[in-house]
This record gives structure tokens, C-alpha cells and sequence, in this order.
């Protein structure tokens, strides 16, 4: 019943769920004091303004690009053709990287319509993507079949297991970079000033088989016109504190789509504090 009440809502227009969702975000906002001090004191630290009128305009503007994030997944899981609001000119950076013949990571922060990136690129290959279930039992089953374009790699052990298989098959793999990882699957490195608990799992599965990295970044445009996938090769080996100032690169092009609200400096059970 769920999921055929999102199909329904899907069927809105972009820019009316955008309008809706940017009216959520700033209903979460006033009602969470948790939510709203976790954002507002990460876009503080992050340093993204030159000044206090700045910071101000930006928080404005993250709260209602948040809300917007979550509202538009209903869209781009279960409408139609949403791949077409997608504008993308730089597809020769994946075309090289096939090239290559080795596989393809795609790192894809926490910015804009990361959902959609992924959608995206797996019209032209298969993709695997690593995968956190939620604790939510209904909500895993509307991702499985939202997601269910990509193939989906659980956050454990047999999931990195088929992420290495996959790219040993020359195909592509999708992460979020900036996901804080598990005990022991992680290495603490600096995000915008501050220690932030960073995955090592990129940097190995680039290593081991010298897959090509690519950066992809859907940004959100402005009145529910789509979507604009920008991508980026990074090269080199991955490091965690490289991965980061990647991001961090990647963020200030476009702040106010990043999800601050997520709680990225949170130690994970069992891992030593810095």
C-alpha cells in the first residue's frame, strides 16, 4: 500500500514536490532542536561563508534543500523517465574510465540528488552499490525497490566481497564517501577542521584493482528544472584524508545541497576516539 501511495505522490510535478519538500525541511527544522543544532553547528564549522550574513543565507537555504532531498526520492525511485531531468556534460570522464577496462568506483557525497546519480549511470552499466539497511523495516523494502536498476551490496563483509567481484568483471561500484564506516573500517581524518571517522574501503578496492575513481555530484537546480550530474576523475591513490579534501572540494562548489544535518563526526561503537 506504501509504495503504491509514493507512486501516486511520484506523479506530482518536480517543482511541487521541491515546494513541498523545502516546507518539510523547515518544519523538521523547528521541531528538532537536535536536528537543527547538528546543522546548523556542522555548516558553522565547516566554514563555507565569508560572513555572518552569509552563514545565515546558507542555513536558510540548507534546511529547505534538505527537505527537498528527502521528498524527491519518492520521484526518482518510482516516476517515470526521471533519468531524462538528468543534464550531464561530462560523460567523457566515464567513457575513459571504461576505457581502462578495470572497473569504475563512483564516490558520491552526501550533495544534491546523490540517489539519482546512481539511477543515472546504471542505464549504461551495471552497478553495484554498497549498501547500510535501514532500521526501519518498511523503509528497506521501498529502497530494495527503488533501487531496484543497481544491485545492491549489504555494508558487511559479503558485500565488499561483491564489490571486488564486480570490479574484477570491469563494472562499476558506487560509494558514499563521506558515510562514516564501522569499527575497523575506518581511519580517523580531518572533514572540514574536524576528525571525522573516514572509510579505508575506497582506497583498497582501488589498490587491488586498479579501477579508475570517479566523483559524481547531481546537482539540484533551481525551481524543479532536474538535475545536473557533474562528474570528476580523481587520481592517484585514495587515501582517507585525501577522500576528504576531495569532498570537501566537491561541497563548497555547492553548499547549501549538502546534508549537513547528517551526523558525520559521531565515533562508531567500538572504535577508538581521536
Amino acid at each position: 500500500m506504501l509504495q503504491g501511495i509514493f507512486r501516486l505522490f511520484s506523479r506530482l510535478p518536480l517543482p511541487w514536490i521541491h515546494k513541498l519538500g523545502a516546507a518539510l525541511g523547515w518544519t523538521v527544522y523547528r521541531l528538532s532542536p537536535s536536528y537543527s543544532g547538528r546543522l546548523g553547528e556542522n555548516l558553522k564549522q565547516s566554514g563555507c561563508y565569508g560572513s555572518e550574513a552569509e552563514y545565515r543565507r546558507l542555513l536558510k537555504e540548507s534546511v529547505a534543500e534538505t527537505g527537498k532531498a528527502f521528498l524527491e526520492l519518492f520521484p526518482v525511485w518510482f516516476g517515470k523517465d526521471m533519468e531524462k531531468l538528468v543534464q550531464c556534460g561530462d560523460w567523457e570522464v566515464v567513457k575513459k574510465a571504461e576505457e581502462a577496462g578495470k572497473g569504475i568506483i563512483f564516490l558520491t557525497p552526501h550533495l544534491g540528488c546523490f540517489e539519482i546519480s546512481a539511477l543515472y549511470c546504471a542505464q549504461f552499466m551495471p552497478l553495484t552499490v554498497l549498501y547500510r539497511k535501514p532500521k526501519i523495516a518498511w523503509l528497506d523494502t521501498v529502497m530494495n525497490e527503488g533501487r531496484r536498476h543497481v544491485s545492491l551490496a549489504p555494508a558487511d563483509l559479503s558485500g565488499v566481497r561483491k564489490l571486488f567481484r564486480a570490479l574484477k568483471k570491469g563494472e562499476a561500484v558506487g560509494l558514499l564517501p563521506d558515510q562514516a564506516p564501522g569499527a575497523g573500517e575506518g581511519e580517523w581524518a580531518e572533514f572540514f577542521g574536524r576528525p571525522a571517522y573516514t572509510m579505508t574501503l575506497a582506497g583498497r578496492l582501488r589498490a587491488s584493482t586498479g579501477a579508475a575513481v570517479v566523483m559524481a555530484f547531481a546537482e539540484r537546480l533551481p525551481e524543479g528544472k532536474g538535475y545536473r550530474l557533474h562528474l570528476e576523475a580523481l587520481e592517484g591513490p585514495i587515501t582517507p584524508q585525501g577522500l576528504n579534501l576531495s569532498v570537501e572540494k566537491l561541497v563548497r562548489t555547492c553548499p547549501s545541497q549538502y546534508l549537513w544535518s547528517y551526523n558525520r563526526y559521531k565515533t562508531p561503537a567500538g572504535a577508538k576516539e581521536r
